[in-house]
């Protein structure tokens, strides 16, 4: 039996309906800006497999620009001398993300290989929420 390649689907939460976005992907980042404190954070995931073959999402490192109200890092964080706290989520792997993006924020950022661009330019939004789940090609 052929599987798909394995990647990330997309879909919008209020119109599941529509057929999922699939890119291709094993490793990304996904960043943003906090609206009120304006401190940039970013996440790293990979696309991978369980041990029963069904992709899932594994959090890598995480990094925040600084600290603000109600944002602390971690404890574990390290903090560098370029103002960044980096940490690693200690987190099972995931089945899906949800992603909350209102028309009065900045997007998200998707990066991959060092690369990013806004989120809209992979997915677009409805200026609600946007599931991130990994998958195979459907």
């Amino acid at each position: 039996m052929m599987l798909g390649a394995l990647g990330v689907c997309f879909t919008l939460a209020a119109t599941p309906q529509l057929p999922p976005r699939f890119v291709p992907v094993q490793a990304f980042t996904l960043a943003w800006t906090h609206s009120i404190e304006k401190i940039r954070w970013e996440e790293d995931y990979r696309v991978q497999t369980d041990a029963q073959g069904q992709p899932v999402l594994v959090a890598g490192k995480a990094r925040v620009l600084g600290s603000g109200a109600g944002m602390d890092p971690p404890p574990d964080a390290v903090h560098y001398a370029n103002g960044w706290y980096e940490y690693q989520p200690h987190t099972k792997p995931l089945q899906i993300l949800r992603l909350t993006r209102s028309p009065y924020t900045a997007d998200y950022d998707w990066c991959v290989k060092g690369h990013c661009q806004p989120l809209r330019g992979v997915m677009p939004t409805d200026g609600d929420v946007t599931l991130l789940r990994p998958c195979r090609q459907p």
